[in-house]
């Protein structure tokens, strides 16, 4: 028996139980080339999860980059600035009350020390 033939035996005989259909040289090719498909087709699946994900990233960038440039031409607050401006509000709004209090509390003063006129 040459060497070739020697290897295809043992490979067979390693492969019983294996179901193949007619002679047992083609269910070894066709188990090889099956294997050998499904494993270029999960490289491809691979890959193109890859490109998808980078696509997206990239889609992702492109869309901030425009949504950015449109608010920016309609001079719209940085949420930052609004905080600000809303803080410096309700401290006004509390010093309104503050002296609104205090200017009747003074009122009340003058009332009772100021003589009546007639």
């Amino acid at each position: 028996m040459s060497d070739t033939q020697e290897k295809k035996s043992t490979i067979l005989k390693g492969m019983a139980g294996v179901p193949s259909f007619g002679d047992d040289r083609k269910g070894l090719a066709m188990t090889t080339t099956s294997s050998k498909f499904f494993d270029e087709l999960a490289k491809l699946m691979s890959n193109a999860a890859g490109a998808a994900q980078g696509v997206r990233k990239e889609f992702d960038s492109m869309v901030r980059t425009q949504l950015e440039r449109a608010m920016a031409g309609m001079d719209v607050v940085q949420r930052e600035e609004f905080e600000a401006v809303k803080q410096m509000a309700a401290k006004a709004r509390e010093e309104n009350e503050r002296l609104q209090q205090r200017i009747a509390e003074l009122e009340a003063r003058l009332a009772i020390t100021a003589p009546p006129t007639n």
